[in-house]
């Protein structure tokens, strides 16, 4: 039989047992999981603050955040260049030319139909994007032309059309091998890590093809 004393002692170790599995069963993983997705928000937060959008946010496998955008495209990178361009056309022996030159403004950056991602474990975060890609490329208001007309083949109004079509058209060409993807591409990494390790994670990033997501 036990004593009284012995009953008591039982029930007090049954109750601290019990505490004892609600706060590691409970508590614990409750207080966690609320700093995580605190923790998650404020890094959608400041995504939203620098690029004025949010990507999708996994902690430990469990999606906390979506992927949010007001755009279909984030330019990262804006640069300005000068670019020149001859323009010819040969008709029964006679060349006209126009000389073309004049400056754009490319804008590189990613293509956000496609899946930016965050996965964090622990203290690591690793970022999955589409890689940097020439948005766009505006023509800017200083270009000119120098025409030069052949002894029977006259420049006409729509050859300086098809010598600016052209003209933006090697122009194109030429931001898309100028190195500004790739100044895009470093750029990106450097934003990324210097918000993650904000946050106390260290970074890997991963620029990959990925699935393109359906517009909302």
């Amino acid at each position: 039989m036990f004593s009284n004393r012995k009953i008591i002692l039982l029930i007090l170790l049954t109750i601290t047992l019990t505490l004892a599995v609600y706060w590691i069963a409970v508590v614990i993983p409750s207080r966690l999981a609320a700093r995580t997705y605190e923790g998650a928000k404020q890094i959608g937060a400041d995504f939203a603050k620098i690029f004025s959008f949010t990507p999708e946010v996994t902690v430990n496998n469990t999606v906390v955040l979506l992927q949010q955008s007001p755009v279909l495209e984030l330019a990262t990178l804006s640069q300005k260049f000068q670019h020149h361009y001859d323009w010819t056309n040969t008709w029964l022996g006679s060349t006209k030319k126009i000389n073309i030159n004049g400056g754009f403004e490319a804008k590189v950056g990613f293509d956000l139909h496609r899946k930016f991602s965050i996965q964090i474990n622990d203290d690591k975060a690793v970022v999955y994007l589409p890689p940097p890609q020439l948005l766009s490329i505006q023509p800017l208001d200083n270009v000119t032309f120098e025409d030069e007309s052949g002894v029977w083949n006259w420049v006409s109004m729509e050859d300086r059309s098809k010598a600016m079509n052209a003209f933006t058209t090697d122009a194109r060409k030429y931001a898309a091998g100028a190195g500004f993807v790739e100044a895009a591409r470093e750029s990106m990494v450097k934003q990324l890590t210097e918000i993650l390790a904000s946050h106390g994670k260290t970074v890997e990033v991963r620029f990959e093809e990925g699935p393109m997501l359906r517009p909302i």
